[in-house]
């Protein structure tokens, strides 16, 4: 791979807040958000429901909700999306950027024919003819593999399994040929052995079509081994941010410890009862002063409820991680790839 091309960033936020008015106040549903996703390169933003990460995505992708303001810089390919008017951006992240959200069972059209579903940022994005559009579904289809995809393309959603409609999720955001692909929750509301295989296949598109790819989830063991770098994320702020391989042999957050330690391992006894975090994620209309986490932690001291703790650089180069008294640098075991899915 250039080296060069590897280090360019093709998707970054710098000091991004997300913030929406309340009854209380302005209400913070992401603070100080920093991070770079290069070309090539995937990257796993991780943490338990309600840390922010699907609003994160949705702030990127231009869909949050009506009254969501977005301070800070968000670039695609070198260009502020914050100086676009709304059309002018829309159709950049619609050309660039692909999206597989949670459900496929909510995010297709049951009334509508799958191929049209899927040709449509084609026509709109691309101003591909009815044609092309329809020669590039079917293309789209087979590639991530449907059988018989040109009689497929006529069938609607209710036809096929909950893999096969994330599948036909995955054709809808290729069609544009993306640089980007962005997988949120992805597989969530798949069987285990279905999710194996839909990220497997995110993972070839990614290495074939030599894209950048998000993967978001709840689940460590999904971007274990499918990913460069990782972004954990814990009541709206990054906690730990990474290469992958070294966040999970020397994670130096406590919650990063804690959401490691929660991961089944292959070689545990049958009914081995998991470790859970005790506790509730925080109430983003009453933020605690200090570290988000620290209600929960056990290893919290008074300055950890008093003072937000700044990122800190790690040993490893691009290792950063927000606490004030991180876990000590001692090397893990590495993960299995695998062996771990949601």
């Amino acid at each position: 791979m250039d080296a060069t091309l590897a280090s360019q960033p093709v998707l970054s936020c710098t000091a991004m807040t997300c913030e929406m008015d309340s009854v209380s106040g302005p209400l913070q549903i992401l603070q100080d958000i920093n991070f770079s996703l290069d070309t090539r390169r995937a990257l796993g933003i991780v943490g338990e429901s309600g840390a922010g990460k699907s609003m994160l995505i949705k702030a990127i992708m231009g869909i949050a909700p009506r009254g969501l303001r977005t301070i800070g810089k968000i670039e695609l390919d070198g260009q502020d999306l914050s100086s676009l008017k709304p059309k002018q951006r829309a159709k950049l992240i619609g050309r660039k950027v692909g999206i597989v959200f949670q459900n496929p069972m909510s995010s297709l059209n049951p009334f509508v024919q799958i191929g049209r579903q899927i040709e449509e940022a084609g026509c709109i994005h691309l101003g591909l003819s009815k044609t092309e559009a329809r020669a590039r579904s079917i293309e789209l289809l087979s590639f991530v593999g449907i059988p018989d995809p040109e009689d497929c393309y006529d069938y609607y959603p209710h036809q096929f399994s909950g893999g096969m409609k994330q599948r036909i999720m995955i054709a809808a955001a290729l069609i544009c040929q993306p640089d980007v692909l962005i997988a949120d929750e992805a597989t969530t509301a798949l069987d285990v052995t279905v999710q194996k295989e839909v990220l497997d296949l995110l993972q070839t598109i990614q290495t074939e079509r030599q894209m950048s790819m998000i993967l978001v989830s709840h689940n460590l063991g999904v971007v274990a081994g499918r990913t460069d770098e990782i972004l954990v994320l814990y009541g709206g702020n990054v906690v730990e941010y990474g290469p992958t391989s070294e966040v999970f042999r020397n994670p130096r957050h406590r919650y990063t410890e804690a959401l490691l330690s929660a991961m089944p391992a292959m070689d545990q006894p049958a009914h081995t009862r998991l470790r859970t975090i005790p506790g509730q994620p925080p109430n983003l209309a009453n933020r605690p002063t200090g570290c988000p986490f620290a209600p929960r932690c056990a290893s919290a001291q008074a300055k950890c409820h008093e003072v937000m703790p700044a990122m800190a650089p790690g040993v490893h180069p691009g290792h950063r991680f927000a606490c004030h008294f991180p876990l000590a640098e001692i090397a893990r075991p590495a993960s299995s790839d695998s062996a771990h899915v949601e």
